[in-house]
């Protein structure tokens, strides 16, 4: 039988000392953005009844649970969305709040994703959701509260904006099951031209065919939009197409387009409770996106309360790898100083350590009974000064 009590769960890691620094600056830059634009925090438990995502079992396959049952045999499953949970919350608990509803989070999520080697089975996650409206206004202010905090992660950063509106629109003419619909989402996500092409290839040859194959291609500036209506079969879609264009425009104005906000009509996202505009933002030194989200209206309806919501999710463990990748100093806490106790003079010294950290000092007490081995310890730690206290009381600066 394996021991593993000195190792950690696949999918999960220990933080040590700098790497929780950088996490918690990521953190506070994010909490204050939320804020500052009318935002309030919202937290959810970690043990949630399997139903909450068993309402449409696509969303979360339960092979991708982490499950376990409580003390009335009833099924729970450690959290692996944020949105889902506050969806149910909302419908229940804030059904006669005032709307829209502005919610931010930051807590942990858990699935276990078996097919991808290196991913972390424990993220946490900071996020936004504005609920209860459905005006482009709305729209403007997620993307651009999206691109604002990808820009306090990293300043080299790119956000695409899609509409899953167009593939299920396109997919929903196909005569095909859910699951050739679904390996077709799969293969434009990836943008697997090869097997894409094949597989619509055995479908048939048609517009609609014709329109899936060219998906994952139409990626870029204003001009992508040009490109796309001469390929769409539907009205339908020339509509959407108007409207994102329209957005694309408007969020390039607000933020700024320098060619880090661009359009992506192969954006497909595997969680099907999207059902407008998605977005998935990256930063340079990370190949996946760090930031996702998109326009869920129907979502919060299925706990029984009809009313749109969009929102996105950042993941804080990939953006703290990127700062940790780019950080050139130490960003561990030096102490100021080190307080030495002669015998006898204990009660004392902690007295004096106080007087100190209440006039702003990093102050540590010396757990060694020999000054020689105090003034070592402190060249290493990088302590300047050393305070002994005894019946002189002085102080040696190192």
């Amino acid at each position: 039988m394996k021991n593993y009590y000195l190792i950690t769960p696949e999918g999960t890691k220990d933080l040590l000392f700098e790497e929780c620094i950088i996490r918690r600056k990521i953190e506070s830059a994010l909490n204050n953005l939320f804020k500052s634009r009318g935002y309030c925090e919202f937290i959810t438990p970690g043990l949630e009844f399997y139903d909450v995502f068993n309402i449409n079992s696509r969303y979360f396959p339960q092979e991708n649970l982490y499950k376990l049952t409580d003390s009335k045999g009833r099924l729970l499953v450690l959290r692996p969305d944020s949105t889902m949970p506050i969806a149910r919350a909302v419908a229940t608990r804030l059904k006669d709040a005032t709307l829209p509803l502005r919610i931010f989070y930051n807590q942990t999520v858990y699935r276990t994703e078996p097919a991808l080697k290196g991913r972390s089975d424990e993220i946490v996650q900071m996020g936004i959701e504005l609920i209860g409206s459905q005006l482009k206004m709305a729209d403007l202010e997620v993307i651009s509260t999206a691109v604002s905090s990808l820009k306090a992660c990293e300043e080299n950063f790119s956000l695409e904006i899609g509409h899953i509106g167009i593939f299920k629109e396109l997919v929903r003419q196909l005569n095909v099951s859910d699951d050739v619909k679904e390996q077709i989402r799969q293969l434009i996500e990836t943008k697997n031209f090869p097997a894409l092409n094949d597989l619509l290839d055995s479908i048939g040859n048609n517009s609609v065919t014709t329109a899936l194959k060219k998906l994952p291609a139409l990626f870029g500036g204003e001009e992508v939009f040009e490109k796309a209506k001469k390929v769409m079969p539907d009205e339908n879609i020339g509509v959407i197409l108007d409207e994102l264009k329209e957005l694309y425009t408007d969020i390039s104005k607000i933020c700024g387009n320098d060619g880090k906000i661009t359009v992506d009509f192969g954006l497909v996202n595997k969680t099907d409770y999207y059902t407008g505009i998605i977005i998935k933002g990256y930063l340079q030194g990370h190949g996946d996106e760090v930031l996702s989200g998109g326009r869920y209206n129907k979502l919060i309806s299925e706990f029984g309360y009809d009313i749109p919501a969009i929102g996105f999710a950042i993941n804080i463990d990939s953006v703290a790898k990127v700062a940790a990748k780019k950080s050139q100093e130490d960003n561990l806490p030096v102490s100021d100083t080190i307080v030495f106790a002669k015998e006898g003079y204990e009660v004392e010294t902690f007295m004096v350590a106080q007087k100190l950290r209440d006039n702003g000092e990093i102050v540590e007490n010396a757990l060694f009974d020999n000054l020689d081995l105090v003034r070592e310890y402190a060249k290493e730690k990088k302590i300047s000064k050393i305070v002994i206290v005894d019946e002189n009381n002085r102080t040696e600066v190192l």
